[in-house]
């Protein structure tokens, strides 16, 4: 028979394994949620074909957008994997399970800082990339040989349509694009203008002035500042998590102890 004691401890024991396992979870949901928004994120950068990234990024030799959305797949899925490791572990206070979260845990945390890093040193460099593919697009838009690209530009007409903007910096943009009849032309997307074709002839001073960089930049910077936010928050919630592991895989250890005392 267990002593007054050893009984005390025990339960004291076991009062901090139950606060342990309702913070690790609390933390391991947030987790989720965070590892099912990347999830997410790759899951529209890979189908989506309407979005700018996809458009830019996945013609020809260029496969980065491939790249990205099969890397925050991956990621998104090992965090949904590596949850519902963590939850059974600390419902069913399974200490191999909970050794093994941990260990993801970990590997996901370097990753994760890895994949920031990264982000920081290739931000420059794909922006750059960024704005030369869509001067690729404005000088191959209306290519009766590049029928394949037609996408793109519908893409480009629906930006300048909408944001009423015309080229990447200005109009005068257009000048250089040889695949207009004559040299006045310009995308009917530019100025207001329901014509189904891919130029129109108009004066210059009746098109859009302003050039579309910055809603581009903006929509670039907003997807990059988004994330960017998620992984910080990750790496922000797999601190307490680690730690909170660690000491509930101590507590159910010496709790098992106990009896055999």
């Amino acid at each position: 028979q267990l002593s007054f004691k050893t009984e005390n401890k025990r339960m004291k024991i076991r009062a901090k394994i139950l606060i342990q396992k309702c913070y690790l979870n609390v933390f391991n949901g947030i987790f989720l949620a965070l590892g099912l928004m990347l999830l997410t994120f790759g899951l529209w950068l890979f189908f989506d074909r309407n979005n700018l990234f996809s458009v830019l990024f996945s013609s020809g030799e260029n496969q980065l957008v491939a790249y990205i959305s099969c890397m925050l797949l991956g990621i998104g899925s090992a965090i949904t994997f590596t949850s519902a490791v963590g939850f059974l572990g600390s419902v069913k206070e399974i200490k191999c399970l909970l050794v093994t979260y941990m260990s993801f845990q970990i590997l996901v945390f370097v990753t994760q800082m890895a994949i920031l890093v990264l982000i920081f040193m290739k931000k420059e460099e794909v922006h750059n990339q960024w704005n030369n593919r869509i001067d690729e697009v404005i000088s191959e838009y209306g290519n009766e040989s590049l029928a394949e690209q037609e996408h793109m530009w519908n893409i480009l007409n629906a930006v300048q349509h909408n944001m009423e903007c015309c080229g990447r910096y200005n109009v005068t943009q257009w000048e250089r694009n040889k695949n207009k009849e004559n040299s006045t032309q310009i995308p009917c997307s530019c100025i207001k203008s329901s014509l189904n074709k891919w130029f129109c002839d108009v004066p210059k001073d009746s098109t859009y002035s302003m050039g579309c960089e910055e809603y581009l930049n903006t929509w670039f910077e907003n997807n990059v500042l988004i994330l960017t936010a998620i992984t910080i928050s990750l790496l922000i919630t797999q601190i307490p998590l680690i730690t909170l592991t660690g000491q509930l895989f101590r507590n159910i250890r010496k709790n098992n102890i106990w009896p055999n005392e």
